[in-house]
């Protein structure tokens, strides 16, 4: 990860020294990848050069539970699950990047993953941001041709959308508010997993950390039967990210499985 945190950082450094304007800059990753982890190295590092630096995560935009519920009953159930593009608060997150982009202060939202609500509290920035660092599973994704939504990728979407309509709402997303959203990102960097069949093991060393920290209070970890099903949610995008985004991103960081970096372009 020291690897990539200093790729990264040069890169940054580079692109604040060509404006004085708010530098919006994407990570994505794909569940486990470590985006997290390096947005606060890298946030700890500006901060330590002078430069006023923030964290926005798309984890942090969350819809609530009634409004995704609302979402299950109109559109789809599998919507009742948050994680795919339909399940975030889209509006919020423009007028958050509109507002630093603007140099004005901003409220960040943060969402209580335990709850499954969003938190009452906000962290308020009280100055102007030079850097903000906008991270997600799906940050500046795109949406797929319609053709290639034809065919399930997995058991959820065979049994549980078969008429296809959660993964082409999904997409329609994508081609929307989503598109909107990330079109306000200045720079897109990719932490790209070696494949697909990774994210299993590192969303589970995710839940075993949960449970170390947390102890008895980590009731809302999951087990190995739970993540298989709810990484299942995120297989289609993510397998379309790792073979889509390397062609426009700014930097690609390509890791192996223990999330070293073997290479970058």
């Amino acid at each position: 990860m020291t690897q990539s945190l200093d790729y990264i950082a040069g890169a940054a450094r580079k692109w604040l020294s060509l404006t004085d304007k708010p530098l919006i800059l994407g990570l994505c990753g794909a569940q486990g990848s470590g985006k997290s982890t390096l947005a606060a190295g890298l946030q700890r590092r500006m901060q330590a050069e002078g430069r006023m630096t923030a964290v926005l995560s798309l984890d942090d935009l969350y819809l609530d539970g009634a409004e995704r519920e609302r979402l299950a009953r109109d559109v789809h159930p599998l919507l009742r699950t948050r994680g795919v593009p339909g399940t975030h608060d889209v509006a919020r997150g423009i007028a958050i990047l509109d507002t630093v982009k603007a140099g004005q202060p901003v409220a960040l939202p943060r969402f209580d993953k335990g709850k499954d609500e969003p938190a009452d509290e906000e962290l308020l920035l009280p100055g102007r941001v030079e850097l903000l660092i906008f991270e997600g599973w799906c940050v500046g994704a795109r949406p797929q041709p319609d053709q290639a939504l034809a065919n399930p990728v997995n058991a959820l979407e065979r049994d549980e959308d078969a008429a296809q309509l959660w993964r082409r709402h999904v997409n329609r997303q994508l081609s929307g508010p989503y598109a909107d959203l990330f079109a306000r990102i200045d720079r897109l960097v990719l932490l790209a997993a070696p494949d697909f069949s990774v994210v299993h093991a590192w969303r589970s060393q995710q839940e075993e950390a949960l449970r170390a920290e947390q102890g008895d209070r980590a009731s809302h970890a999951m087990d190995v039967v739970q993540i298989d099903r709810f990484i299942q949610h995120y297989e289609r995008l993510t397998r379309h990210i790792l073979d889509d985004m390397p062609g426009y991103a700014d930097h690609s960081l390509f890791l192996d499985k223990d999330r070293g970096l073997r290479m970058a372009q």
